[in-house]
């Protein structure tokens, strides 16, 4: 493939993508179709199945760009540490701001009513990080992946309200809060080193 067929193909996946997304805001996705999108998206059926097999897959392609990046962001949060304290509420501001710029789509994600499975996804990218990347500063009695998986999916936990509190609380008071709950939880963590 040449760089101009990359490019090309690149931007339509872009414009599909685009195009699913603000449907979305007004029709639920079983209530779409590929037509309705492919003509937003201005091209037809045949790019779109060139592309993607069905609407599912699109969007399943939009929340991987979308957790990709989100996973971008966790990792901002501790960039440059060696360790960070668990009260440290800055390591969670890169997430909580993310989340909140994107609200229509981790509202999509972190429901899991479009794509079952995708809450999991969401928790698996941070477990996946956290779990190579990072470890306790002090010892415990529960294993670690025990840990790991509590707090991330206690996390979503979290998450959710915000999205049922229609992110009423800012990125800041969300990432203090949950500061304060993971505390409780452990001292410090420790930044492995690649």
């Amino acid at each position: 493939m040449t760089k101009n067929e990359d490019r090309r193909t690149k931007r339509t996946q872009k414009k599909l993508k685009h195009a699913l997304l603000e449907l979305l805001k007004e029709k639920e996705l079983n209530d779409l179709s590929i037509t309705e999108v492919a003509q937003y998206a201005q091209c037809n059926r045949v790019t779109f199945y060139s592309h993607y097999r069905d609407l599912h897959a699109l969007l399943a392609a939009i929340f991987d760009d979308y957790l990709n990046d989100l996973i971008t962001y966790f990792r901002k949060g501790y960039q440059n540490l060696e360790r960070f304290s668990s009260e440290n509420e800055h390591r969670h501001l890169p997430l909580f701001e993310f989340i909140y710029q994107n609200q229509f789509v981790f509202s999509l994600i972190l429901k899991g009513e479009v794509v079952p499975g995708s809450q999991n996804q969401f928790c698996e990218c941070l477990v996946q990080v956290s779990s190579t990347e990072l470890r306790l500063g002090e010892a415990t009695e529960i294993e670690i992946p025990a840990l790991n998986y509590f707090l991330t999916y206690g996390t979503l936990g979290f998450f959710m309200y915000w999205i049922q509190q229609d992110f009423k609380d800012s990125p800041e008071v969300m990432a203090k809060k949950l500061s304060y709950l993971q505390s409780k939880m452990f001292k410090e963590a420790i930044v492995v080193e690649e």
